[in-house]
């Protein structure tokens, strides 16, 4: 087995979660792929005391549900990933990638159902345990990313096993300077956003809570946003690919949602709940080693040069008050064009954090 492996299992138990003796730990286990990952880090919190308890999940199994299930079925919270999080002190999601058009044929009514019920135990995960999320690189992952199954898999070990105390140190102090401004201006392709960030704070994202990590994000106050936005990425959700997203907003109210694909999906999404419509976070990627978009937020999103907000749930760490059963991290490329001002001062262009 690639020795790389067990480097990040203990990263993510004794770095990540600081697994301490006597907790309770569970591993979701999401497709096959992830097995590698699964079983250092079981043999890392056995070694650091704890207690390791692993789930099997799919979306191949997801799919089962949706196609000969009811309508009770498919939007069930599933019990004993409910009870995990009661149950647990840490939990680590290993998302295995799979097939972007495995749910090709689903109507979108009925992928929302499921994604609700998921994002109910998303939410007792944040609430309940220390988590720490990944996606799990495979054959799906690289094909997606349009590159080979090496290219991708070194970027992603890259990504992942970065000096954390080192970068966190230099990413901490933009986020202080971060911290002195009140009014943030994205300037881009399609692109006039301001938002408010007075009283909010701006969080590092150290190696901690995602793996790879690497971003500073806050929660803008809701009824600032105003403008508009285009996001060159498409967005990424429940194996949907929504191109060409624009969005538009006044005093916080989304007033215009348009895709060139799957809109009936992106407004399924931003009904989902009354804050399903309002940004949550915003954010800017810093991983100096994801470099490849690969249609997968957790690793998008911390791609060094971009920006990303996400509809939905806030991080009331920073301060967000924002409440949904939904947090949809849209990611905007600002590597070739795009500004930042904070406070009217230049902090961001073309890709380079000028703080």
């Amino acid at each position: 087995m690639d020795k790389r492996w067990n480097q990040l299992g203990e990263l993510l138990v004794n770095y990540s979660m600081k697994v301490q003796p006597g907790e309770k730990v569970m591993i979701a286990m999401i497709e096959t792929e992830s097995y590698p990952l699964m079983h250092a880090i079981y043999e890392h919190v056995i070694k650091a005391g704890g207690y390791p308890q692993v789930q099997f999940l799919s979306e191949e199994l997801n799919r089962l549900a949706l196609e000969f299930g009811s309508e009770e079925q498919y939007g069930w919270v599933p019990d004993i990933e409910m009870y995990g999080m009661e149950w647990a002190d840490v939990y680590f999601g290993l998302r295995g990638a799979h097939n972007l058009n495995t749910f090709w044929d689903v109507p979108s009514d009925k992928l929302q159902a499921l994604r609700k019920a998921m994002g109910k135990v998303s939410s007792a995960r944040w609430e309940k345990t220390r988590w720490c999320l990944l996606r799990v690189p495979n054959d799906a992952l690289a094909h997606q990313a349009e590159v080979d199954l090496n290219t991708i898999m070194d970027m992603w070990f890259n990504s992942c096993l970065l000096d954390w105390p080192k970068v966190s140190q230099e990413w901490q102090g933009w986020a202080d300077k971060l911290n002195k401004g009140k009014e943030v201006h994205v300037i881009g392709k399609g692109t006039d956003l301001t938002l408010s960030v007075e009283g909010r704070t701006w969080d590092v994202a150290r190696g901690i809570g995602n793996m790879p990590d690497g971003e500073i994000a806050t929660s803008p106050v809701t009824s600032s946003v105003n403008g508009h936005i285009y996001f060159d990425f498409p967005g990424v959700l429940g194996g949907r690919l929504v191109e060409d997203i624009r969005l538009e907003f006044n005093h916080g109210k989304l007033v215009s949602a348009t895709s060139s694909t799957n809109q009936d999906f992106l407004q399924a999404v931003l009904n989902t709940d009354p804050g399903a419509s309002k940004i949550g976070e915003f954010a800017l990627g810093t991983n100096p080693e994801v470099t490849h978009f690969c249609k997968d937020i957790l690793i998008d999103e911390k791609i060094g040069g971009t920006m990303h907000i996400a509809m939905g749930r806030a991080y009331p760490r920073t301060g967000g008050k924002n409440q949904s059963a939904i947090h949809w991290d849209i990611i905007k490329d600002l590597r070739e064009e795009g500004q930042i001002f904070l406070d009217d001062q230049l902090i961001f262009e073309n890709g380079k954090i000028l703080l």
